[in-house]
């Protein structure tokens, strides 16, 4: 097992969650999408009402092949289900490709579980591409059921300008 700590993020970590943000989006290939700064992810996290937490796995300066430290990351929020009450809400979880396989993202997964039960949450909930076979088989392992196709449920998104024309109406 790698020798690593599982902490709060800090302002001083935005650096490095917008870089595993973007390596996240690379593995997915879907670099272009990220648009977000540095700035935001700072006024967004770290304010008097933060509209996510985070997570950060680090490990000491000589374990790392690169000048990184925080190596891993998982974003969530709550949200709330009418059926069902409060939940956590996984955006994003990542762990660098050299620090796979350590159990990293085992703990990262652990420490979200025990926040969720702690919070009273009845669930948590997460999106993983259909083309991601290793997550989606590390989180079925863990007990995670496929909604989608368990449920039929369908993801959707109204861009902000679509958002802004139903405003102007």
């Amino acid at each position: 097992m790698a020798s690593f700590i599982l902490r709060r993020a800090e302002p001083k970590d935005v650096s490095d969650i917008l870089r595993l943000i973007k390596e996240l989006a690379k593995f997915e290939e879907m670099e272009e999408k990220v648009v977000l700064t540095e700035k935001e992810l700072l006024e967004d996290g770290f304010g008097d009402h933060p509209f996510y937490h985070c997570l950060v796995a680090e490990v000491p300066k000589e374990k790392s092949s690169d000048e990184y430290t925080v190596i891993g990351f998982a974003m969530y929020y709550y949200t709330y289900d009418p059926w069902i009450g409060k939940l956590l809400y996984l955006e994003d979880f990542f762990v660098m490709q050299e620090f796979r396989g350590l159990g990293i993202g085992s703990e990262i997964l652990r420490r979200l579980s025990e926040t969720a039960v702690k919070t009273r949450c009845s669930s948590m909930h997460f999106i993983v591409a259909e083309n991601n076979t290793k997550s989606i088989e590390f989180y079925k392992r863990r007990g995670a059921a496929d909604l989608s196709s368990e449920e039929g449920w369908r993801l959707f998104e109204i861009e902000k300008q679509d958002l802004l024309k139903m405003t102007s109406k």
